[in-house]
């Protein structure tokens, strides 16, 4: 009898479940973008929600919660109800990097989201100021080596991409160079243009303009294949070092617990996002790269945290930099 009632409660819950899912979207929905208007991450954002927004036939909002390396803002979406109505963009810093750099981090990057799926990709260069005795990675390794307590490299903040990157690139190549971090992508990149530290790790969507601008100079592009928007800038796997890679991402995420058709619906929005020929137009300007095929799949983004988690986060916590 306990039995039959229990498979009563189950199916009705199902029933509720689907039908909810099928209504969904009855409103508004939000995407949370943990960092400030403007950058790199919030230009994505909003150009996929705009898109993702025509498909659904609903609005929905950009909320943008910065600060604190984007905790705040998903703290905020841990708190949110799991029913897909609110969305929150996350990054390979704040599901990999926060790991590693914050001792008390306010969520669980695995246990606490689900992946809707990846909206972009951008790979990083290893950048120099112009006047930097080097053009290449073989001639980079022989000064840093010969120079390394002299030399500087600047960085958005610990726990930031262009922190991240550069820890791993010089873990990888075994060079010690003293850190300066800034508050922001920004006063980094024009402290590099003046002259006052002498390398970063950046992504392409705010190095790139930088280097064909000739301002800085591109030493080599930390991936294992060449630019599409730069061929001419050598890989770290053709100078012989092709386990130095690292392409940060963004995905959409949601609280976990939320229904299945209703993610669904979700990641069907993001595919058409990203077909989208002003989404493609506009990424494809500066140098983000839209997944397609399997990428496409919200198991493509558990993959990328799961291997973030095991390879990179150890290298990073070893280096002994904390947010908190």
């Amino acid at each position: 009898m306990i039995s039959r009632t229990l498979a009563a409660m189950f199916a009705v819950g199902l029933n509720i479940s689907a039908a909810t899912a099928q209504e969904f979207p009855e409103r508004q929905l939000t995407l949370i973008v943990p960092f400030p208007a403007g950058g790199p991450s919030d230009a994505l954002g909003r150009a996929v929600a705009q898109a993702m927004a025509a498909h659904l036939k609903q609005s929905i909002i950009v909320e943008n919660i910065g600060g604190a390396s984007g905790t705040i803002g998903l703290t905020k979406l841990l708190k949110a109800p799991a029913d897909g109505y609110s969305l929150g963009f996350g990054t390979i810093g704040t599901h990999v990097a926060n790991v590693a750099f914050y001792k008390r981090l306010p969520y669980d990057p695995i246990a606490d989201f689900e992946p809707v799926g990846l909206a972009g990709m951008a790979s990083t260069l290893l950048v120099a100021k112009m006047d930097l005795p080097a053009s290449n990675l073989h001639e980079f390794v022989t000064y840093a080596g010969a120079n390394g307590e002299k030399l500087t490299y600047g960085s958005a903040g610990v726990g930031s991409i262009s922190h991240y990157a550069c820890v791993l690139l010089l873990s990888n190549l075994k060079l010690s160079i003293t850190h300066v971090p800034y508050r922001g992508i920004a006063p980094a990149m024009n402290d590099l243009m003046g002259g006052h530290v002498d390398f970063m790790c950046d992504q392409t969507t705010t190095a790139l303009p930088q280097v064909l601008g000739g301002t800085i100079k591109a030493i080599a592009a930390l991936s294992d294949q060449p630019l599409p928007q730069a061929p001419q800038i050598s890989t770290t796997a053709e100078a012989g070092y092709p386990g130095v890679k690292l392409r940060s991402w963004n995905a959409i995420f949601v609280r976990r617990g939320t229904p299945v058709p209703v993610r669904q619906k979700l990641n069907d929005a993001l595919r058409a996002a990203l077909v989208d020929p002003d989404v493609m137009r506009q990424m494809t300007a500066v140098g983000v790269e839209l997944p397609r095929g399997a990428d496409l799949e919200p198991g493509a983004v558990s993959a990328l945290i799961a291997q973030g988690l095991e390879h990179d986060v150890p290298v990073l916590r070893a280096k002994g930099e904390y947010l908190d």
